[in-house]
This record gives structure tokens, sequence and C-alpha cells, in this order.
């Protein structure tokens, strides 16, 4: 089903499989390390050599990353951009140690600059992260945003230039299903959700979609709000999650929603559920 949640690192990458193996997943989303700082980590040979082995010994096919929110390719601050590129080499090191397959990225704010602008910064920080990296195989994977501020990638034409532009098999795109809607595009039937899907194949193509972010919509319509609901208790309903569970089993997707009362569980059942009827 490649169903599962974003886990927590708390206390050791390795803890993220009590987390996985409690709600029964078979595929999860991870912070490396901590995501509100800049400072850099290194996987010793001790931490890896543990998280691999519980890797092994799971019943988990496939996970990736989520790089740190703090990462800014975009940027027209020379230092932020600069620290950005630095941040995302070592995310692609450390998903490289630990067999992660992925990582997403939100792709920047152009705070100060216009998009043409910021989609320049991103595409020369890609190429330069790409080839500090060469000789592995991790993918980076481009997330659709909700439009908030300066935000690149709400469109999925910024996501189509930026790909022909870096022109690298390692880039690819994960697609998050409140962002899109908070973004204008209109997914609440089945008629909207093929329309959507239809739309990302012809700018995108299917076959650069990685992975998928399962949340719910606090915001309306082209609201730009980028806030998670509980699976069937926002904006969007519930068909759109049943068009993805049951034509996208080969994708990875994972849940982002508030974590509170065991809600993951609940959020998890519901789409095994559609995934069925």
């Amino acid at each position: 089903m490649l169903l599962g949640v974003h886990c927590s690192i708390r206390g050791g990458l390795q803890n993220a499989f009590r987390e996985a193996t409690s709600l029964g997943i078979d595929t999860f989303q991870i912070f490396t390390k901590n995501q509100r700082q800049w400072k850099e980590k290194t996987v010793d040979s001790e931490e890896k050599s543990i998280f691999l082995d519980r890797f092994k010994n799971s019943n988990v096919k496939m996970i990736f990353s989520h790089a740190p929110y703090l990462i800014n390719l975009a940027s027209g601050n020379a230092s932020i951009w600069k620290k950005s590129v630095h941040a995302l080499i070592g995310e692609i090191q450390r998903c490289h140690e630990l067999g992660l397959v992925f990582s997403v990225l939100h792709p920047g704010s152009a705070k100060g600059l216009s998009a043409e602008d910021g989609i320049t910064n991103i595409i020369k920080a890609l190429k330069r992260v790409l080839s500090a990296t060469k000789n592995v195989m991790v993918k980076i994977l481009l997330e659709n945003t909700a439009g908030q501020g300066s935000s690149i990638g709400y469109r999925f034409e910024h996501l189509r230039k930026i790909m022909d532009e870096v022109d690298s098999k390692r880039i690819g795109v994960c697609f998050d299903t409140c962002h899109a809607f908070a973004a204008g595009y209109y997914m609440r039937t089945k008629t909207g959700f093929e329309a959507t899907i239809e739309k990302l194949d012809s700018i995108v193509g299917l076959e650069h979609l990685h992975a998928i972010h399962l949340n719910d919509s606090k915001g309306e319509l082209d609201s730009k709000l980028d806030r998670h609901e509980h699976i069937g208790k926002g904006k969007l309903g519930l068909e759109p999650f049943r068009q993805i569970m049951r034509r996208f089993p080969h994708i990875p997707k994972v849940i982002e929603t508030p974590k509170e009362d065991k809600t993951d569980a609940v959020n998890l059942e519901i789409l095994r559920k559609l995934s069925r009827v």
C-alpha cells in the first residue's frame, strides 16, 4: 500500500521505527536532523548501523526525508543561499548513508525578488548540490506549495521550469494535496481531481511523481493558506484521498496532519478503508 506518516526521530533516528511499528505502516518520512537549526549533523557509524538494522528487520519498504524548512534556495540573500546549498548537500549525504531514496524539498521563497529570479536561484543551487553529491543516487523531490507569500512552486509550471533547466534524473516531484487545493487546484470531486492530475501529468509528467503528502486543508480553494487538516475533516473532503489510494498504490504516501490523541491511527484507518471500498 505504501502508506505512512511523518515519524518522529526524537531520541535518535532509529526511534522512528517504534512509531512505524505501532501504526503498522510500510513507508514513512523523517527529518534526518533538527530541522529548526542550521547546525549540520553527521551520522556516525553506530547510529547508521542501528538504523539500517532496524530498517532491514522491519516491514517498512521505503523511507524518505523532508529537507529542513530553513533551506531557501530561492533566496536573494547570499548568506542564506549559501547556507541553504550547504544544508541540502548535507541532507542528501545523510539520506545516502541511511538508505533513504528521496528528500522532499520546498523550492523556496523569492522574498524581495521576482518569481523568475527566485527560480533562477533555485536552478543554480540545485545544480551545485547535484554536482557535490554526484556519487549518490538520492533524488530531490520538489514539493508543490500553497502559494503563501513569495513561495515558489504553487504553480506546476514553476516545477517544470526548474526540472527542465536542472535537467537531471535526480530531480522529481512530491505532490501535496493541501498545498494544491490552497493554490487553486480544485479536487473536491472525482472530476475535479481528475482534471488536476491530468494537468499535473501534462505539465510535470506523472513519471516524475515519486511521493505524495496526504493532507486535508483548513483553508478554502485558492486561499494560499498552508494549514493541514485531518483526512476528511477539512475543505477537501474524502474524494481526492479515495482517488489517490486507488490510483497510486505504488507511490509512497504519507500524512502530515497534526499529531494529537492518536489521530495518525484514525487517519490511516480512514485511508485504508477508502482503498478497499
